[in-house]
């Protein structure tokens, strides 16, 4: 009888997985089997198959025909799989950090919902303000800065005019300085000039006694 490589199904309903066989081609789809080569899983991400293909080539040497199912996968095999269909067993640990790499994806855009939620909910509790006050505090806002250069220029006028009396107030002082020895020389030449008179005035007096 004629032997076919095909696959023969498993797994639980709506949840195929097929094992890759020998049978006999007189053999129902399920039934009695020679050999089990491998399976393949169509429903995993990517679909992945498993096969000794040293076991292939023994039984194709002897004659057997694989269904053209079979021998599709066969030739994806054969290139060493693409992006459909996965070629080997799984790598336990590459699985285990995919698995972290999504459980953490996953979080991250959790955390970044959670954090704009709250921002809207903030952002809906501040009482909204109509256009003409949002013209107003733009106006504020304009207007403070000049306020604030008003009130400084005054200061810096003060601070400038405050030595001015200062050096006026030390000036009168300079000049009282200046004429004390000017009043004092006056006086000293005015009691030089009454000195002679009163001594021309004696001789005039001894007259008159005679």
């Amino acid at each position: 009888m004629p032997v076919k490589i095909r696959l023969r199904r498993m797994g639980r309903k709506k949840q195929p997985q097929y094992r890759i066989v020998v049978a006999d081609s007189d053999s129902p789809r399920d039934g009695r089997f020679v050999e089990s080569l491998g399976y393949y899983k169509p429903l995993s991400h990517p679909a992945r198959i498993v096969v000794d293909m040293d076991r292939v080539e023994f039984w194709e040497g002897k004659g057997a025909q694989a269904t053209d199912t079979v021998a599709s996968l066969l030739r994806k095999v054969r290139r060493g799989g693409d992006d459909s269909v996965a070629v080997g067993e799984v790598d336990k640990a590459a699985e285990k950090q995919a698995a972290l790499e999504t459980l953490a994806a996953r979080r991250r855009v959790e955390a970044e919902a959670r954090a704009k939620a709250e921002a809207e909910a903030k952002a809906a509790a501040k009482p909204k303000k109509s256009a003409p006050e949002k013209e107003e505090a733009a106006e504020a806002e304009a207007e403070e800065p000049a306020a604030e250069a008003e009130a400084a220029e005054p200061a810096a006028e003060e601070k400038a005019e405050k030595p001015a009396p200062e050096k006026k107030a030390k000036e009168p002082a300079a000049e009282e300085k200046a004429e004390k020895p000017e009043a004092e020389a006056e006086k000293k030449a005015a009691s030089k000039a009454k000195k002679p008179a009163a001594k021309k005035k004696a001789p005039a007096d001894e007259e008159t006694s005679d």
